[in-house]
């Protein structure tokens, strides 16, 4: 009874707006992660350690006195190279996938180590320079998120609809058609990459604005954020446009899964559970709504289901029957 009198609703509603917040950035990381994972069929490690490049590369710049726009736009960059040397790996030197991204994100450890000046983390005051985005004000901070979400989804629909796009997609559907028609596969998975790094180290950069600094491990775990949003949103999506779910609903609702699944952090954090099994929550959380559309599957393709339909049927046929012969 005292665990339960010392819950205050109040607290909860008072954080909900800082998850939202923090959900928007990690929804366009998981923008990102949707772009390789769903698009590409590619799992790629290589975000753990270009999250944090985004960040380290953002803050670094803007603390030299660079604009933070520019900064942020350099971060991109930086992500995108991290991407190149991952899809390079893959297909030039032929390493697996999984492979070619642990390597890259072991390696850019030391890399923005070296960015920070061989400093585990660096703090920016936000007295002192202008950032695009703060947690000191949490309503601008959503509403610069919200503005960053709509444009990265609105060029992300117009580029994957264009005949560059459209082969990516296309690779990632099917490598030996695609192949076959004469689209170089080894290209269009590098560009989907560094398309994808870049996007994340938008996000890094962002984060390390919000939070106000940059650290070294602050991308650690950010794949398996990255795959629990793309799943999240892609089962709310399912449920709640069904066969309307077009590809553009289908970015919004990653978004939308970034946002949910910090709720439920917030959630369990309100509750106050051990905070050091934050990561055992996750995990948890992941394999659960990886097991609904599996389980939803299995449930209307089952033998018990046939079965059932089938004596229904029989049942209705025998009524019939009995009818016709009165």
């Amino acid at each position: 009874m005292s665990y339960l009198a010392s819950l205050n609703p109040l607290n909860l509603v008072a954080a909900l707006p800082g998850c939202v917040a923090q959900g928007l950035i990690w929804g366009i990381m998981a923008l990102g992660v949707f772009v390789t994972f769903r698009l590409l069929d590619f799992a790629d490690l290589t975000v753990d350690g270009s999250f944090a490049t985004g960040g380290a590369v953002t803050i670094m710049l803007t603390l030299a006195g660079m604009p933070v726009g520019l900064s942020l736009f350099i971060a991109v960059l930086a992500g995108l190279a991290a991407g190149l040397v991952t899809g390079l790996l893959h297909t030039k030197l032929g390493i697996p996938p999984i492979l070619s991204g642990i390597l890259v994100q072991i390696a850019l450890y030391s890399v923005n180590l070296h960015i920070m000046g061989m400093a585990a983390n660096k703090a920016i005051n936000v007295n002192n320079y202008t950032l695009l985005i703060s947690a000191r004000n949490i309503t601008t901070a959503i509403l610069v998120a919200l503005v960053f979400v709509a444009v990265l989804i609105a060029l992300l629909y117009w580029f994957f609809g264009t005949e560059i796009g459209s082969a990516i997609r296309a690779t990632g559907c099917n490598p030996a058609m695609s192949k076959a028609n004469g689209i170089n596969i080894n290209t269009m998975k590098v560009l989907a990459l560094a398309i994808s790094n870049g996007i994340v180290a938008l996000s890094g950069g962002l984060m390390a604005q919000y939070q106000g600094y940059s650290d070294i491990n602050m991308g650690r775990g950010a794949i398996v954020i990255g795959l629990a949003a793309v799943i999240i949103g892609e089962v709310f999506g399912n449920a709640v446009a069904g066969r309307r779910m077009n590809f553009m609903l289908r970015m919004s609702f990653v978004v939308l899964g970034g946002v949910i699944y910090y709720i439920v952090i917030g959630i369990v954090l309100w509750l106050k559970l051990n905070s050091n099994d934050l990561k055992l929550f996750t995990a948890v959380i992941v394999a659960i709504f990886l097991a609904v559309p599996y389980l939803k599957a299995g449930r209307s393709s089952s033998f018990a289901k046939a079965a059932k339909n089938s004596q229904a049927a029989i049942t209705q046929r025998s009524g019939e029957t009995a009818k016709e012969e009165k």
